[in-house]
């Protein structure tokens, strides 16, 4: 899935910016924090309830999510659309539920969470499809070929320090630990160079999360020597 800040504004009708009913929502961000196929078992066994019936349909016709069949035991398994993903994108701007008002204070500190995940998102510039995507297994090689395709895509000139926050960023699909070896056998072989920030007031929190500790400190920047 693919999502720009201007599909939001272009996509427009209904179905995009309109609201949904609390438990149409629910199934809309549980979707897109999955990021795959969710059956109705899946939705019973971990929230206690389904996709079916007016609510599915609703859903389908506005084209948000995509639900079929699943042989041999019948259950609907649904997908997120990449207009549902631009969907959860502009309700993640709203301060509360649609009405009726929630009985519980979870789902109005769920939308301040939201909110505030909305405007970090932003601020950062990240994507959602970034963000939420499942773990895949990839080969070293494969990581390898991906750090090298993010390092350039980031790059402003040949050989630039590039945040690791910016390049983590870009390799959500593998497993921190896979991409946290071959930075390091990067820098062991030469082949690129990971230093801290210098200025560590210039460090945010996601800067923090983001380094990689090599030689007894935290680096916070990577160049890629030219191959």
């Amino acid at each position: 899935m693919r999502v720009h800040e201007l599909d939001l504004a272009d996509a427009g009708g209904v179905g995009v910016t309109d609201r949904l009913g609390h438990k149409q929502t629910a199934v809309m961000f549980i979707l897109m924090a999955l990021s795959r196929e969710v059956s109705n078992i899946e939705l019973r066994d971990t929230v206690g309830f389904t996709l079916d019936g007016a609510d599915r349909r609703g859903l389908n016709e506005r084209h948000l999510v995509d639900s079929a069949k699943q042989k041999p035991t019948n259950y609907f398994v649904h997908r997120l659309t990449n207009k549902g993903l631009i969907w959860c994108q502009s309700e993640m701007k709203h301060s509360e539920p649609t009405p009726p008002r929630p009985r519980s204070s979870l789902a109005i500190a769920l939308y301040t969470l939201l909110g505030a995940f909305e405007q970090y998102r932003q601020r950062e510039g990240l994507r959602l499809e970034e963000i939420f995507t499942p773990e895949v297994e990839l080969t070293e090689a494969e990581i390898v070929e991906r750090v090298h395709s993010a390092y350039h895509k980031l790059a402003r000139a040949p050989r630039a320090w590039v945040s690791l926050t910016a390049l983590r960023a870009m390799l959500v699909q593998a497993r921190r630990e896979d991409v946290d070896a071959v930075l390091e056998e990067l820098d062991r072989s030469g082949k690129a160079h990971l230093v801290p920030e210098s200025d560590r007031k210039l460090l945010t929190e996601a800067d923090h999360a983001a380094a990689i500790r090599v030689g007894g400190e935290d680096n916070h920047l990577i160049s890629i020597e030219a191959s």
